[in-house]
């Protein structure tokens, strides 16, 4: 019986200059959080500040979590998860702000 190969059969080996860069972004980025934090920009604090910790987080799922060389089934997980994430911030959201409301 032959065996069948897909694309993600074999188990993806990734270069260590490929972890090292990763690491190297994260510091940089981590460097940047605390020089954007010394500066007040207003509004686009709380903005900044999320989009450079998305950043990072995205990073480390696809580079550390190895998701970016998984299975459709672990990326459908991993999007699946965030999507009820963003449910649950939503609605603790919506009650944060109704709260104090009189009817």
């Amino acid at each position: 019986m032959a065996e069948q190969h897909n694309e993600h059969s074999e188990p993806h080996i990734v270069p260590i200059r490929v972890y090292v860069t990763i690491f190297a972004l994260l510091m940089v980025f981590t460097g940047l959080t605390v020089f954007v934090a010394y500066y007040n920009l207003g509004r686009w604090n709380v903005i900044v500040a999320l989009a450079i910790a998305v950043t990072k987080a995205l990073l480390v799922t696809l580079y550390f979590m190895h998701v970016k060389y998984s299975k459709r089934l672990t990326r459908i997980a991993v999007v699946s998860g965030l999507f009820w994430f963003a449910i649950m911030v939503v609605l603790t959201l919506f009650d944060y702000n109704t709260r104090g409301l009189v009817m």
